[in-house]
């Protein structure tokens, strides 16, 4: 295995992110000179936040926040809540994936929009991408575009059940196409799998997942693991060997005595780790970590 990213610094490299970093199921990305994070919004549409050096942060506009009219076809009542969204630029566009759900339910739906320019505020809505119902024993939500060595779009999503699955896009609708692939998965006595994120370097595929819960402040248990594989359908293992399908992940960040729960994972560049994660100190609140990302001699990535 060749070297993840670049050689290790003398420390972890936190970023220090400070101002209106409050933020859940955090994916960031760079347009010009600002940084722009997306979040979970419940009931207040896809929260933003912006910064022009990735630590002071600001709100910037929210996104739908009045609900599409569609959202109520697919999952009722729960219109409303729009969860983890991922912002990747494809082909001369920004591509917001999200989720529209429901806590305990499979009953969900993976939605997209797109815009030429993040800073315009003008978001085309690009529809359904794909569903979920009780009949699936697979969950719609917590989607992450990637895009292979060859220049083809992938999706990754999923959450309990049957676990992580992903698919192809198709490079013109941002859709899928073909297959749908199960990549990892945990046995039902083994706790929650979800919030997948795909990274490329050097001949390897890394699949970050968020293993066991969230959402329940300095009590969440949530910590992030990951794998690797020669192809980005797998199969991904973790550093003793084991598939993910059959339960497998090495921990990469289980939190500390200030920061609990860490999760919602996103990868920007191949080399910068976002996550929220509980502030002991300010009475559980989700904030926004961010560090810089390496990889050891073997080349399993580390902060």
């Amino acid at each position: 295995m060749l070297i993840f990213l670049a050689a290790e610094p003398a420390s972890a490299a936190f970023w220090d992110t400070k101002g209106d970093n409050t933020i859940h199921d955090p994916s960031m990305i760079k347009e010009g000179n600002t940084w722009y994070t997306f979040g979970t919004g419940v009931g207040k549409g896809i929260r933003v936040i912006k910064s022009q050096d990735g630590k002071s942060w600001s709100t910037s506009q929210t996104i739908f926040s009045t609900p599409l009219s569609w959202w109520k076809k697919y999952v009722p009542k729960h219109e409303q809540n729009q969860w983890a969204p991922d912002i990747s630029y494809y082909k001369g566009r920004y591509w917001l994936y999200y989720a529209v759900s429901s806590f305990g339910s499979n009953t969900s739906a993976i939605g997209l929009a797109s815009t030429d320019r993040i800073s315009s505020g003008n978001w085309r809505d690009d529809g359904l991408v794909t569903r979920t119902t009780a009949s699936n024993n697979y969950n719609a939500i917590d989607p992450d575009m990637v895009v292979d060595k060859e220049g083809n779009p992938w999706l990754s999503f999923g959450s309990f059940w049957s676990g992580i699955k992903l698919t192809r896009l198709d490079q013109n609708t941002m859709k899928p196409t073909g297959k749908l692939y199960s990549i990892a998965s945990r046995p039902r006595n083994g706790g929650a799998l979800e919030a997948p994120t795909i990274t490329y370097k050097n001949g390897y595929y890394y699949l970050f997942v968020s293993f066991d819960k969230c959402c329940k402040g300095v009590n969440s248990t949530y910590k992030i693991a990951y794998g690797s594989s020669t192809k980005i359908t797998g199969p991904y293992y973790d550093k003793s060997g084991k598939q993910m399908t059959e339960g497998g992940g090495t921990i990469l960040d289980s939190g500390n005595i200030r920061w609990k729960g860490p999760g919602g994972e996103d990868i920007l560049n191949g080399n910068i780790i976002i996550r929220h994660s509980y502030d002991a100190l300010d009475n559980g609140v989700s904030k926004l970590l961010i560090n810089d990302l390496y990889g050891d001699s073997k080349g399993w990535p580390h902060y």
